[in-house]
């Protein structure tokens, strides 16, 4: 929600671009990891939490370009940045322990 807060307030002419891929690379964190709860077993379940992970890693680059081009405010940036460290945290202790019942 956070990001859609945020990216509403972006250039028009970022709708189609910056402003799409980030609330992409949000929604897909979650969309990935519930996608792969419905799956049959633990080793799916995990290939879909890593693809979440790999959603986080590009959230955090996308987000620090709407830093640098302007697009956020350091206080807007930095307060994203510690929800996402948070959503990453859980998400790998997640995969952590999909990992370990997948053995």
């Amino acid at each position: 929600m956070a990001v859609y807060r945020l990216t509403a307030a972006w250039p028009v002419h970022e709708r189609y671009g910056l402003v799409s891929q980030v609330r992409r690379a949000a929604v897909s964190i979650a969309s990935n990891i519930a996608e792969g709860a419905a799956k049959r077993g633990h080793r799916e379940f995990r290939r879909y939490v890593d693809i979440s992970l790999g959603s986080l890693s590009e959230l955090t680059y996308l987000l620090r370009l709407a830093l640098d081009l302007g697009y956020l405010t350091e206080d807007d940036h930095r307060s994203t940045e510690q929800l996402r460290n948070r959503t990453g945290q859980m998400t790998w202790r997640l995969y952590q322990a999909i990992s370990a019942k997948a053995r």
